[in-house]
């Protein structure tokens, strides 16, 4: 059964009941390594699976019908090896084999320990900060200098464009993507761009064609490092393609019924990918 997810930076007073414990080393995540089934540890102080802890953080509590089951992070230091039937593994390596709501509060863990361990001290006066006690960031007790937890807002975006014979789908072939595998266009937005220009610039600068009727479509939370995916669907308007050779290696229209291999399931790009496919599939 799924419990929805409360955020808080409030923990429990005193913590003598079982919590799960994201413990991470750099970006990779302290798992139970049973195949198939990989577990997050349910404990009540991850002094029980390891005494290297560096620093400690609470997320919040998913909302059970017995009560709330509490929900930390914590960072080790590099060195520090793993129990006994346990591992530590990187997030893509977890995507179908963790259970959803456990990967999502994993990047939240990634996130808010990268966070922490960047932020020690003060970016304008150099000395240690303080953590805000009813709020999640860190303020400088010298300047005031307050800092929140830092995310990198990023347009994904499906184009599409009509066909005598149905519609097709603009997939691209990233030099970082493995294994032949295509997806839909991306970019960080840049200070002072709104989402659409962002859009439009991100379209125009990797393949080199112009887009219309720009329309929202969802987001996503994405822990590689900081990243918030804001998802939108366009409509093809004018131009060739002509792919930006430093970051993508081939782009092309496909139909629906000739897809190249595509993202996971768990990414917003695939939902993208998956909401084409459905909307055209009377035409596969």
């Amino acid at each position: 059964m799924i419990h929805p997810f409360i955020a808080s930076t409030n923990p429990p007073v005193e913590n003598t009941e079982s919590a799960y414990w994201f413990v991470l080393r750099g970006f990779r995540l302290l798992v139970h390594n049973k195949k198939p089934n990989i577990q997050i540890p349910l404990i009540n102080d991850p002094d029980a699976i390891t005494r290297s802890i560096v620093r400690r953080q609470y997320l919040g509590f998913l909302d059970t019908p017995s009560g709330p089951l509490h929900c930390f992070s914590a960072e080790v230091p590099e060195e520090c090896e793993s129990p006994e039937g346990m591992a530590f593994l990187s997030l893509r390596r977890l995507f179908g084999r963790l259970d959803d709501t456990m990967l999502t509060l994993a990047g939240r863990a990634v996130q808010i320990v990268e966070w922490d361990r960047t932020h020690q001290y003060c970016g304008r006066c150099g000395i240690p900060v303080h953590y805000l006690p009813f709020e999640r960031a860190k303020k400088c007790p010298r300047c005031g200098l307050t800092s929140y937890p830092r995310l990198a807002p990023a347009v994904i975006v499906s184009v599409e464009r009509p066909k005598s014979n149905g519609t097709e789908i603009l997939l691209a072939h990233n030099h970082r993507h493995p294994n032949g595998f295509y997806s839909v266009l991306a970019g960080f937005v840049e200070p002072g761009e709104s989402l659409e220009e962002c859009v439009r610039r991100e379209i125009r600068e990797e393949v080199g064609i112009e887009v219309k009727n720009i329309r929202y479509f969802g987001s996503q939370p994405w822990p590689f490092p900081n990243s918030l995916m804001i998802a939108y669907t366009a409509e093809y308007a004018d131009g060739e393609i002509d792919v930006e050779e430093d970051e993508i290696s081939d782009a092309a229209w496909y139909s629906a019924a000739a897809l190249p291999p595509v993202p996971p399931p768990i990414s917003i790009a695939r939902q993208l990918i998956d909401a084409f496919v459905e909307k055209n599939k009377n035409s596969r």
